[in-house]
Order: structure tokens, then sequence, then C-alpha cells
């Protein structure tokens, strides 16, 4: 119970001194205090505002995904969330898990980008961030839920309808692109259950990945020209890129199309169309 009350004082304070600024929310009308509302915060993270105040009275310990929505809501500093963990009696980054933690650095240039659609993932290739000009594109909320709907070589293999055209021979080599990765990443997290897990299972579905996993290929793909389909505009041309982002491990997604251009104006079109709440 000491950990419980503790982690809600401490959830409290940084609620308190977050800014709806620095959490890339409008501030709206007159407010009591500088701070986050419970409801606002809620909403960044994916859970109810009463869910707050339960944790706030040391009630309930949050999940690690839920911990990361927050931590992620209050642009925790590296320190800080690694505190964070330990007040929710989990271990911090660099226990041979997957790195999750999105700092305020990474967030702050993803708060920078507003007009052009992007996307966070993990080692592991989850969506863990996107921005509103994602949200809008993407057809999907404000913040991610949980569950393998969200890691992208779950959708790659096990066939999951996607919003992306890519010919037979760009999806291969985005194939082999995302086995290479997950293959460093179990190097590099040999203690990540999830990662394990999520391996195991994509070989026991899909023929493809276990034929690249064996085979060991090692292309890299970062940058491809693919056809986004969306649900109002029709599809558009774009540029899919990925940057590295070496705090955490991360990659950084993004949709681009040359300035001018007939798929350029759509793509502008769909990002600014107002996401599912």
């Amino acid at each position: 119970m000491a950990e419980s009350k503790g982690l809600g004082s401490m959830l409290r304070v940084w609620r308190d001194s977050t800014t709806p600024e620095a959490a890339g929310i409008s501030r709206g009308g007159r407010r009591r205090v500088p701070g986050l509302r419970r409801e606002e915060l809620g909403l960044l993270a994916g859970v109810s505002a009463d869910y707050i105040r339960r944790l706030e009275q040391g009630h309930g310990r949050p999940s690690r995904e839920v911990l990361e929505a927050l931590a992620r809501a209050l642009r925790l500093s590296r320190e800080d969330y690694e505190y964070f963990c330990v007040l929710a009696g989990y271990s911090p980054v660099g226990d041979g898990s997957v790195p999750q933690h999105v700092g305020p650095g990474a967030q702050r240039l993803l708060g920078r980008l507003t007009d052009i659609p992007i996307c966070v993932c993990d080692a592991a290739w989850t969506v863990i961030l996107w921005n509103g000009a994602w949200a809008s594109v993407m057809g999907c909320g404000p913040a991610p839920g949980p569950g393998r709907d969200r890691n992208v070589a779950w959708r790659l293999f096990a066939g999951v309808p996607g919003a992306f055209f890519r010919t037979s021979g760009q999806t291969a080599r985005f194939e082999a692109t995302v086995v290479a990765d997950l293959r460093t990443a179990v190097a590099k997290y040999p203690a990540d259950a999830g990662l394990s897990s999520l391996v195991a299972d994509l070989t026991a579905c899909s023929r493809r990945f276990r034929s690249l996993w064996v085979n060991g290929d090692t292309t890299s793909v970062r940058g491809e020209q693919v056809v986004l389909r969306h649900r109002d505009v029709g599809e558009i041309g774009v540029d899919l890129d990925t940057m590295a982002f070496d705090d955490g491990d991360l990659r950084f997604i993004f949709f681009t199309a040359a300035p001018g251009t007939a798929d350029a104006i759509r793509l502008a079109a769909a990002g600014a169309q107002r996401p599912p709440v």
C-alpha cells in the first residue's frame, strides 16, 4: 500500500506540474490550476478520469502499458520515468526488455511536425505514439490502445488488412526489413517476454516469416513509395520513410508527398480531417 500511495502522490505532483502546452494540448478557457486536469491526462493516456483519481488516491496498480502511456502523456524525463517504474513495482529500462519510453525531446519533435503524419514505433515495431495528422490519415484515435493490433510485424505477416498498397516486390523488401529488425531486437532485449511471444506466434502462423527468420536476410529498406488508401480522400501516393531515434531505440515513420502535386494536396486534406475520438 505504501508504494501505491507513493505512486499516487507522485502522479498528482507530475500532473499538477505538466502544463497543457507542455503536453501538446490546448489550454482552453479559464483554469483554476496550471497543470493538467484528470480528464485531460486520462484522454492523453487512454484511461478514464476516475481511473486517474483512484491511482492518485493510492488504489490499484497500473499495467505496464498504462504506466508507459501515463509517462508519455506527462512528458517524463528518463530519470522520472524510471522512478515511476520503481514506484509501480516494475523494473526500469535496461532490464533486457524493449523500451517504450518516448522522451520529451522526441515528443517535442513530434509536436512540431504537426502537418506531417508521423507515428513512433519501438524496436519491436509496436506503434506507441502518433500525432494528430497520422490519426486523421489512418482513421485512428488520439492515443494508442492495447493489443497486438498495434504491431506492424503482426499485421504484416498475419494478414491483417492495412491502409497501404505495396507491389509484391515492395512487400518482400519491407518484410525482410521488419524481420531483420526483430532479429536485432531479440538479441538486444533477451528478457522481453512480449517480444519472444510475438516471434513465436509469427513463426507459427506465417510460412513467409519462418523462411525469412531462418534464412537471416539482412535487407533494410528505410524509404519507399506506397499508395495510401484513405476512406474519404481516396488513393494518395506518398513517400514512406523511417528515421531512427537513438534515445529509446525508436523509429519515426512518416508520410510526405512532393510539394505542389495532387498527392500532396490530397495528403494535406486527409491530415486536416478531424481524427476519431
